[in-house]
């Protein structure tokens, strides 16, 4: 399963509550690599340089909440 479909469905199960930092994606999604989770945040928040998919919107630095609107 990827990264994204595990926080979708951590946050839909209530086991990951919005807003939420990359520690607490790593408790509600384990087994995936340590970096990749502060990592994908970053790289997929609105407003990226790297123009890639825009899947979180970042609320302050380092805290995150899904963007509902993809």
């Amino acid at each position: 399963m990827r990264l994204i479909e595990d926080i979708r469905n951590a946050v839909t199960s209530g086991r990951l509550k919005e807003p939420f930092r990359a520690a607490d994606i790593k408790a509600a999604c384990p087994n995936w690599a340590d970096t990749t989770y502060s990592n994908f945040l970053g790289k997929h928040a609105v407003g990226n340089p790297s123009k890639t998919t825009e899947l979180f919107i970042r609320v302050s630095s380092g805290l995150y909440q899904l963007n509902i609107h993809v």
